[in-house]
C-alpha cells in the first residue's frame, strides 16, 4: 500500500450528527470548526442530503439551502457533498423529472460538487433522472451500492448494478454500508470486483455500528479502495463512523499519503467534543457497538427511531418484539435493504404489527405503495397475499415509477404562493409540505424558534464520546 494516494472524506457535518444525535447539530455550531476542516486537506466534507434538511426545517428552524450557501463560503477550498435519494430527493416519495432536475440545479448553484446518489431498493432505473441532472449541472455524480445482506443480495448482483451506473455517466461508484453488515473478506471481494470491472475510483462509508467497519477499511484498502468515509472522532464510533484520526495515523505509518494535518483535525475534533455536550438530550442508547445488528440488520438510526417511536406510545418494553418482527416484514417485502425511506417502511409496519396484535390487521399506505411498485421493484418476490390485501385490484407498477409522474413544478410553486420567496422555498415544499408550509409561515411571521436544548446538569456531558 506503500506510496498511495488515500483520499478521505469527513461525514462530521452530515451522517456523523445524523447517527449520534439525531441530526439536531446547528450550523452555528459547524462554523467556528469550518477553518481548520479546510486547511486539513479532504477530499471532501459531507455536509448536506440525507436527514439534514428535515431537521433544519422541522425542528431547528433554519433554511437548509441558507446552511448549504453559508458552509460553501467557509469552505472555500474544499468539495462539498451531498446524500440524494435519486428519484425521492430528501422526502418519502418519488418526485417528476422536472423536481429533480431543479433540485439538483439549485444544489449545484448553491455549493455541492459531490452528489452521492443511492435508491432505497437498488433500482438503478430510480438514479438516472439525478446522474443526468448531477452530468448536466457539471458536477461529481456518484453511483452508490446499498449493501445489505439477504438471500438475494451478492457480489455478483452488486457489481452488475455498479456496471449499469458507470453505463448511465457515474463518475465514481460508492459502497455505502448504513447498517455496518460488511464483512473484511466481502469488502475485499466487492472492491477487488469494483476495480477489475470498472475504470472508476470505489468510496468505503461504512458505518460502525457491528464494530467490524475498521477491518473493512483496511480490507478495503489492500483490495484498491481510492476514497474511505470517517467521521472526527468527537463524532466516531457506534452508530456513526470509525474515527478520521486513527485511520490517517495508521495510513501514514503505513506509508500511504492522506494529505491530512492531524494537527488541524485534532483542534477540529476538540471544539466538536464540546459541542456535543449541548445536545445530551439527543445521545441514544443505540450509540454504541452493537453487535445485535448482525442478526436483527437493523441500521443504528433506525433503531434510535424505533425507540422514539416506543416510547411515545408507553410500549419501549416491547422494543425486542420490534426487532424481531422487522426480518420477517422485510422478507414479505422482497428484502428491500433497510435505508430511508424503506426503514420507515418497514420499520412502521412491524411496530403495528407487534401493537396491534394480529399481523397486518392494519396496512399503512406506504406499505400499499410500495407493494404496487411505486418504490422501484423489490429486490425479490414479495409476499403474494400480502400484495392482493395491500394493493386489491388496482393495477402493478413494472416501469420505472417517476414516467408515471407528471411534471409537477409550477403546480407546486402555485400551491405555496406568496409564501415562496425563491425557487430554494418551492423545493423544500416538494420535499417536506406541512413541515415547510409551518416554517415558510412562521418566516413571514418572524416567529421562528429552533426546539429548546436542555441545560447541561450536574455535570452531565451526553454520554461517552468515542476518541
Amino acid at each position: 500500500m506503500s506510496k498511495r494516494k488515500i483520499h478521505i472524506t469527513d461525514v462530521i457535518l452530515r451522517d456523523a450528527h445524523q447517527s449520534l444525535i439525531a441530526t439536531r447539530m446547528r450550523t452555528e455550531d459547524m462554523l467556528p470548526a469550518c477553518e481548520w476542516l479546510d486547511q486539513a486537506g479532504y477530499w471532501s466534507l459531507e455536509c448536506w442530503g440525507g436527514a439534514t434538511f428535515d431537521a433544519c426545517v422541522r425542528f431547528l428552524k433554519e433554511d437548509p439551502w441558507e446552511r448549504l450557501r453559508t458552509l460553501r463560503k467557509a469552505l472555500p477550498n474544499t468539495r462539498l457533498q451531498m446524500l440524494l435519494r435519486g428519484q425521492n430527493l430528501l422526502g418519502y416519495r418519488h418526485y417528476g423529472d422536472d423536481v429533480v432536475e431543479a433540485f439538483v440545479e439549485k444544489a449545484a448553484e448553491n455549493g455541492i460538487d459531490v452528489f452521492r446518489i443511492f435508491d432505497a431498493l437498488n433500482d438503478v432505473r430510480n438514479l438516472e433522472a439525478s446522474i443526468k441532472a448531477v452530468k448536466k449541472a457539471g458536477k461529481h455524480a456518484q453511483g452508490t451500492l446499498c449493501y445489505t445482506v439477504s438471500p438475494v443480495h451478492d457480489v455478483k448482483t452488486f457489481l452488475a448494478q455498479a456496471e449499469t451506473m458507470a453505463d448511465m455517466g457515474a463518475d465514481s461508484i460508492a459502497i455505502k454500508d448504513m447498517a455496518g453488515l460488511l464483512t473484511p473478506a466481502v469488502t475485499a471481494e466487492l472492491v477487488s470486483g469494483l476495480k477489475k470491472n470498472l475504470k472508476l475510483p470505489v468510496f468505503l462509508h461504512s458505518h460502525a455500528t457491528s464494530g467490524m467497519a475498521p477491518m473493512c477499511q483496511w480490507a478495503a484498502l489492500e483490495a484498491g479502495v481510492d476514497h474511505i468515509d470517517t467521521a472526527l472522532s468527537a463524532f466516531a464510533g457506534g452508530t456513526s463512523h470509525p474515527p478520521t484520526e486513527s485511520l490517517v495515523a495508521a495510513l501514514h505509518d503505513a506509508g500511504c499519503e492522506t494529505g491530512l494535518n492531524l494537527e488541524l483535525l485534532d483542534k477540529a475534533t476538540q471544539h466538536f467534543r464540546e459541542v456535543r455536550k449541548k445536545y445530551h438530550q439527543f445521545e441514544s442508547d443505540y450509540n454504541g457497538v452493537d453487535t445485535s445488528v448482525l442478526l436483527s440488520q437493523v441500521p443504528g438510526g433506525m433503531m434510535s427511531n424505533l425507540a422514539n417511536q416506543l416510547k411515545e406510545q408507553g410500549a419501549l418494553d416491547r422494543i425486542q418484539e420490534v426487532f424481531e418482527e422487522i426480518p420477517r416484514v422485510r422478507k414479505d417485502l422482497g428484502y428491500p435493504p433497510l435505508v430511508t425511506p424503506t426503514s420507515q417502511i418497514v420499520g412502521t409496519q412491524a411496530v403495528i404489527n407487534v401493537l396491534g396484535g394480529k399481523r397486518y390487521d392494519t396496512i399503512t399506505n406506504e406499505v400499499k405503495k410500495y407493494m404496487q411498485g411505486w418504490y422501484g421493484k423489490a429486490p425479490a418476490e414479495v409476499d403474494a397475499q400480502l400484495q392482493r390485501r395491500a394493493v386489491g385490484e388496482e393495477e402493478l407498477i413494472e416501469e420505472r415509477p417517476a414516467n408515471l409522474i407528471p411534471r409537477e413544478f409550477s403546480e407546486l410553486r402555485k400551491e405555496l404562493g406568496d409564501l415562496a420567496k425563491s425557487e430554494e422555498d418551492v423545493l423544500t415544499y416538494a420535499m417536506f409540505p406541512d413541515q415547510a408550509r409551518t416554517y415558510l409561515e412562521q418566516r413571514r411571521d418572524g416567529t421562528l424558534q429552533p426546539e429548546a436544548l436542555e441545560p447541561i446538569a450536574n455535570g452531565k456531558t451526553g454520554g461517552s464520546v468515542s476518541t
